[in-house]
């Protein structure tokens, strides 16, 4: 007699994230732990400053740039996309499941000093690289100071 197990590990794993997540929000009379997070996973993010612009690495191992959605909005940069579970692999082979699944969404409140209008995103790697410029107002930049002639 052939039997087949079912492995809930994945599905369970993503539950559990949602229960401590609204468990969170209830301690928390009803706001978030983690205003950013809007899904069932949130990827590793740093931000990094440079004396011409900010940048943003997001750690997307596993997902193509072309399932990647990168908007920006009233100053609010907003990256979003979905990690799908290899359906190629049979239930009764997984002994652990540890990678979260599922979509993804982390929103960050930009500086008025960025130029919206000149982000670039790049993804090498498994990581999306968000380049910010500042504005030119906003740029560090020196004032050379004249000598005046003594009389």
């Amino acid at each position: 007699m052939n039997t087949t197990y079912w492995n809930a590990f994945p599905e369970m794993s993503i539950i559990q994230r949602e229960m401590n997540r609204m468990f969170d929000g209830a301690l928390n009379g009803g706001r978030s732990a983690e205003p950013s997070t809007t899904a069932a996973w949130a990827p590793a993010a740093d931000i990094y400053e440079t004396p011409n612009e900010l940048m943003l690495q997001v750690d997307l191992p596993g997902l193509h740039a072309g399932n990647i959605e990168v908007t920006v909005e009233n100053n609010v940069l907003t990256i979003r996309g979905e990690r799908q579970f290899d359906l190629n692999v049979q239930p009764e082979n997984l002994h652990r499941v540890e990678r979260p699944y599922g979509k993804f969404s982390r929103s960050f409140t930009l500086p008025a000093a960025i130029d919206n209008r000149n982000i670039q995103a790049t993804h090498k790697n498994g990581v999306l690289t968000l380049t910010l410029p500042k504005a030119a107002q906003a740029r560090p930049r020196r004032i050379e100071v004249a000598a005046s002639a003594v009389a």
